[in-house]
């Protein structure tokens, strides 16, 4: 059984109890003392054990959930949220990013089609009228928690059987010679619609990350428009500037 010793604050420390007794579940959870989707002692254990009252443990547990890095489940109890760190400044799948992180990557598939391609799909694919694109539509999770909801076109000529793709597409992309080497994202919140609050597991109207991408083949063509709408509470993008 983990000591929760280590997470008691200092009485002696002029900094308030709940900020310590934060901090220092923060750093806990950060090295991985506690296991994605793990359920936290309660807040009455952590009193008994740790000799702090209520009020401390409760602001201290606030203060997790306002940055993502716990869930409350009613009627459960309180748990680890999977949390995706993605850097800015490198192109990688979903799934490369979430086993360098420890996590199990996984797909469930709300929908593979080919059809004729949209005017957006034509504008940003730069393909002619009737064009036929494939189309992938699908619940991105981490150790079985959705993240994302996203929603790839690629034209026929690239992907020419959707049903292909089993899990990583650019893994499919890879092995069949036309890897995306580049993408430009845009990045933006916007509230969830119901379809999207359903498939997020999220409320309707509540605040989601939009990712617009468009891969390109080593020659500059542009082969893939994806939408990833990212649960803004699992999520977070880090890029690192210098001067």
């Amino acid at each position: 059984m983990k000591s929760l010793l280590v997470l008691k604050p200092d009485d002696n420390n002029p900094t308030p109890l709940y900020l310590q007794f934060s901090r220092k579940l923060e750093e806990a959870i950060n090295t991985g003392f506690w296991k994605t989707d793990e359920a936290l002692p309660s807040e009455r254990a952590f009193c008994e054990v740790l000799g702090i009252s209520r009020v401390t443990a409760r602001k201290a547990m606030d203060l997790l959930l306002d940055q993502g890095l716990i869930v409350r489940k009613q009627g459960s109890g309180t748990y680890i949220a999977p949390k995706l760190e993605q850097p800015l400044s490198r192109l990688s799948s979903f799934s490369e990013e979430l086993k360098q992180r420890g996590y199990e990557p996984g797909s469930r598939w709300v929908g593979r089609s080919i059809g004729t391609a949209t005017q957006e799909e034509m504008f940003r694919l730069g393909l002619s009228p009737d064009s036929q694109v494939a189309r992938l539509k699908r619940l991105r999770t981490a150790d079985g928690v959705v993240m994302a909801v996203e929603s790839s076109s690629l034209p026929v000529d690239i992907l020419p059987d959707p049903a292909l793709v089993t899990d990583s597409l650019y893994r499919y992309l890879d092995e069949r010679g036309t890897p995306v080497i580049r993408a430009l994202q845009h990045i933006k919140a916007v509230n969830a619609s119901p379809t999207i609050a359903e498939l997020a597991g999220i409320r309707p109207g509540d605040a989601i990350l939009l990712i617009t991408r468009i891969g390109y083949l080593e020659n500059n063509v542009a082969v893939e428009l994806t939408y990833s709408y990212c649960r803004s509470d699992y999520y977070d993008f880090v890029a690192e500037l210098r001067r």
